[in-house]
């Protein structure tokens, strides 16, 4: 199964930007599809963006259209998730989640590798 750590949490004032970076190992995952998903306290987890890791299909959530930009670096096995103009709504846990499949899924019980998550915090 293929290992993932997500790490680029922290807080940031409104209107900010922030990187998150998914560092995955373990296997191959050309096939792969990679997402990230995002849970704030007392919510469930919800879809945020997705790609397929060889690139050329991304898919995102109507909240974050047009902020957020997934992409990754296949020399570092590094998926990104480039968030900017940043919402106290999108405070949350953010998950990196790997599913081994060639079209993008937008549920969580598609995915069946995570990462331990890393807390956003955006301050109004």
């Amino acid at each position: 199964q293929v290992q993932l750590v997500e790490s680029g949490g922290g807080l940031v004032q409104a209107g900010g930007s922030l990187r998150l970076s998914c560092a995955a190992s373990g296997r191959t995952f050309s096939t792969y599809v990679m997402g990230w998903f995002r849970q704030a306290p007392g919510k469930e987890r919800e879809f945020v963006a997705a790609m397929r890791w060889s690139g050329g299909s991304t898919y995102y959530a109507d909240s974050v259209k047009g902020r957020f930009t997934i992409s990754r670096d296949n020399a570092k096995n590094t998926v990104y998730l480039q968030m900017n103009s940043l919402k106290p709504e999108d405070t949350a846990v953010y998950y990196c989640a790997a599913d081994r499949a060639m079209h993008i899924r937008t549920t969580a019980y598609s995915y069946d590798s995570w990462g331990q998550g890393t807390q956003v915090t955006v301050s109004s």
